[in-house]
């Protein structure tokens, strides 16, 4: 079993105030703490964990804080050769406020991200060729996350594109992406659409699936996921929990497609299991903190009645 992942790192400086404070205000703050950040950190953690061989490619600082997710890579067992150290720009970062009411405020710096060049990309090739699955997002630029994908796509393996950060996709060729992965907000923005355009899903998707990609697979917050092809629709069930933190379930969902498509799980198991993975994300604080591991997957899908007889 093996997914490659296009990857973006940065780290997370967190503290939590009254309120969010207004321009030019100096509030008094508290419980300030670091995490991980990262959308492709996150996945690769969460498909190490769900049983995977994981291999990643990025640009991270040659800094303490560079340093700090090789140790978390390492950690997982992610397989980091075709990781990137540099000191042209520091490792990403992102300051974020949060208040009682669980609003925020979010300023990040991608930093060494955006050196995340398609001939890094070429470095890597070698290990692409051992994958089975290429899972990528939009915290890298878009034409390395594209360039990567459509040369997984040549080597025949499956390919996923999460569109997130969401931004206009429209009149991009997406033909190497086996599936697109938005939720619903996401799916619009790829379309140039305002986030709260009326139009049905199913005609959204068909817009998206006009950019050449096999299947848009659409997560549904509490009402679960669908996958749409150019001639049908699935719908995938929720799988219900207590949410305490849905952040970063996202990166759980299709970190969890990736490995089980790499499984080879028909699309419609995969995303259940995606659901169920991302589901379980939601019962604790942070994102890699609230990762599960395989077997809790498997037994929470086990008591849903979901797990395959």
């Amino acid at each position: 079993m093996s997914v490659f992942i296009l990857g973006s790192y940065a780290k997370a400086l967190v503290m939590t105030t009254d309120r969010i404070p207004l321009a030019g205000e100096t509030l008094i703050g508290r419980d300030f703490r670091q995490t991980w950040g990262g959308k492709g950190s996150d996945m690769a953690v969460q498909a190490a964990r769900l049983g995977a061989d994981v291999a990643y490619a990025g640009v991270v600082g040659d800094d303490a804080f560079g340093h700090e997710f090789v140790s978390l890579m390492q950690q997982e067992g992610v397989d980091i050769r075709a990781l990137t150290l540099t000191n042209a720009l520091p490792t990403g970062a992102g300051l974020i406020v949060k208040d009682n009411e669980a609003r925020n405020i979010i300023v990040v710096d991608m930093g060494a991200n955006k050196l995340f060049t398609p001939a890094l990309v070429d470095s890597a090739l070698a290990h692409i060729q051992k994958c089975n699955v290429a899972l990528a997002q939009l915290e890298i630029p878009l034409d390395t996350a594209l360039y990567g994908l459509r040369k997984a796509k040549a080597l025949g393996k499956t390919t996923i594109l999460n569109p997130a950060p969401a931004r206009n996709l429209r009149g991009i060729d997406l033909s190497a992406i086996d599936y697109l992965t938005p939720n619903e907000t996401e799916a619009r923005v790829a379309l140039g659409l305002a986030p709260d355009d009326g139009r049905s899903n199913r005609e959204i998707a068909d817009l998206l699936l006009e950019t050449g990609c096999q299947y848009v697979v659409m997560t549904l917050g509490e009402a679960g996921s669908a996958v749409f092809s150019q001639h049908d629709t699935q719908e995938i069930p929720p799988c219900k929990v207590d949410v305490v933190d849905s952040n970063g379930a996202g990166d759980s969902f299709n970190a969890a497609l990736a490995v089980a498509l790499d499984e080879g799980k028909p699309i419609a198991e995969a995303v259940l299991l995606a659901n169920a993975t991302a589901a379980l994300c939601c019962t604790d604080w942070e994102t890699v903190p609230s990762y599960h591991c395989r077997s809790d997957v498997d037994a929470f899908m086990k008591s849903m009645n979901l797990a395959e007889e």
